[in-house]
């Protein structure tokens, strides 16, 4: 089979980025022969390089809305396609999604859009939620199937009227294992290391974490944030502001997210909104317990009580009472890190999503035919 794949930003890594990779990356090692077209240049083509994997730069993929460039990305996307002559076409992102939909009608070649997160979920502002429902609702019409990264984002579609239950399919996001062995007992008197691993900008709420945390002097603590993004000098500045600097690092973008990991004892992701993060899934992988906003589909992967604890967008009472919770009991840390562990081996692995989303191909293209 061949597959193009298509996401709007080349400059950024975020969880669609890594989503991606992981996912093109395991569909040419089954034997299919695959491509990436992404907007413009940056860390994702280095990355799918280092991969082996053929990524080809658009010049017109913005993510912001123009209509002179998505006209002159439409017709850029439609040329490299039609050279291609892919079997299937499988987008990530709003604007890949809508260019590609468009695409891809005019081509007769079946499509299949995976949605990280609605841009009108819960959390961001109304008039933007309707815009982007209406806009939805319109390009719906022009999939063979919608995948949605979580049943909430599944429900919250046909709720709003954005497709039917024939079209959305939820494949839960997954991750390849690293194997990584599950951390042992704390030595007496350790500082607690939290960590955060998100880009700067929405729907990530940085400000909300460093204002829980500024009533929590008294614990012994240290939090490291790993992204980068337009509200880190914001949250730099906030952070000595609240008398933090000496315990809140910032770390920037890296590549040994990993070992970092390794290295902390709670993982923290306080979000406005979100589809199904897969650094959550990371943290699970890594053995930490889970501190998360209750928002988009992180109840599916954070079982509140067992694995992490969930609090409401914008309660930053109840998140410093979490992080309390969990700093001053070892006990707790270790078995909420151990019971995400097995969850993720159980529910969220790598094989189980790649195995789902080649059934959703085969099926699209069998129905194409």
């Amino acid at each position: 089979m061949k597959i193009v794949y298509v996401i709007t930003r080349s400059d950024v890594m975020g969880g669609a980025s890594v989503h991606l990779l992981d996912l093109v990356r395991g569909v040419q090692e089954a034997g299919h022969e695959v491509y990436i077209l992404v907007g413009g240049h940056g860390v994702f083509q280095a990355r799918a390089k280092a991969n082996h994997l053929s990524c080809i730069s658009l010049r017109h993929m913005v993510r912001q809305i123009s209509p002179a460039n998505d006209w002159r990305g439409f017709f850029e996307l439609k040329e490299i396609i039609s050279k291609i002559k892919p079997d299937i076409l499988h987008l990530h992102s709003s604007k890949a999604g809508i260019l590609g939909r468009l695409v891809a009608k005019r081509l007769n070649i079946p499509v299949v859009f995976t949605v990280h997160g609605w841009s009108f979920t819960e959390g961001v502002s109304n008039k933007r939620r309707l815009v982007y429902k209406l806009i939805e609702r319109f390009m719906a019409n022009f999939a063979d199937k919608i995948i949605t990264v979580s049943n909430y984002d599944r429900k919250l579609a046909l709720d709003l009227g954005v497709g039917n239950e024939k079209l959305l399919t939820t494949i839960h996001n997954g991750i390849p294992d690293s194997h990584r062995k599950i951390k042992r007992d704390l030595p007496f008197g350790h500082v607690i290391k939290l960590i955060m691993v998100a880009r700067f900008e929405a729907p990530k709420n940085h400000n909300a974490l460093l204002t829980a945390l500024a009533r929590l002097k008294h614990l012994p603590w240290i939090i490291e944030f790993v992204g980068d993004g337009p509200t880190m000098c914001n949250m730099t500045d906030l952070a000595r502001d609240y008398g933090l600097a000496e315990r809140v690092k910032f770390l920037g973008a890296r590549n040994d997210v990993d070992t970092l990991l390794e290295k902390a004892d709670i993982f923290c992701l306080i979000s406005n909104w979100e589809g199904l993060p897969l650094t959550i899934l990371e943290a699970m992988r890594a053995g930490l317990p889970v501190i998360a906003s209750r928002v988009g589909g992180v109840p599916e992967a954070v079982q509140d009580g067992k694995t992490g604890i969930l609090v409401d967008r914008d309660d930053e009472g109840a998140l410093a009472q979490a992080i309390t919770s969990l700093v001053e009991s070892e006990s707790l840390r270790i078995q909420m890190g151990q019971n995400g562990r097995q969850r993720f081996e159980k529910e969220f692995t790598f094989q189980t999503m790649l195995q789902k989303t080649m059934q959703i191909y085969d099926a699209v293209v069998q129905g194409n035919r």
